[in-house]
């Protein structure tokens, strides 16, 4: 299996935030499946004509994210984490419930800002 993935240097959004995004959809989608093995840091790097610092951020936010692992020498693998981003959005949400209700905004306010705020972030894919 190739990992094809195609960077617009004229895009707006950094190039290892790029990155990020593509693997991320890739892996949620099952187009990488769980235990796919990422190349190397430096081989993508070059592969993709980045620095390796802009695939190791790209990498380390996957990996914050829970949607790679990294096993040492061994290399950095699609991880089998149940579905992680699920689970981090939900924390997220958890997290603003709590906050907006102890700035004491009502449901509907918090329901309306929250929706305001997704409906921005997805419009400027």
């Amino acid at each position: 299996m190739t990992l094809k993935i195609a960077l617009d240097p004229d895009s707006g959004t950094a190039p290892y935030e790029q990155l990020r995004t593509q693997i991320s959809e890739l892996a949620r989608s099952g187009a990488l499946p769980v235990g796919f093995r990422l190349p190397t840091v430096r081989g993508f790097a070059e592969e993709l004509g980045l620095a390796a610092n802009t695939v190791a951020k790209a990498y380390r936010a996957l990996e914050a994210d829970g949607v790679i692992e990294t096993r040492g020498r061994n290399g950095t693998f699609i991880a089998a984490a149940g579905d992680a981003a699920e689970r981090h959005a939900a924390a997220a949400a958890q997290e603003y419930a709590e906050q907006a209700r102890r700035l004491g905004l009502s449901r509907a306010e918090a329901l309306s800002l929250a929706e305001d705020a997704v409906r921005a972030a997805y419009a400027a894919r």
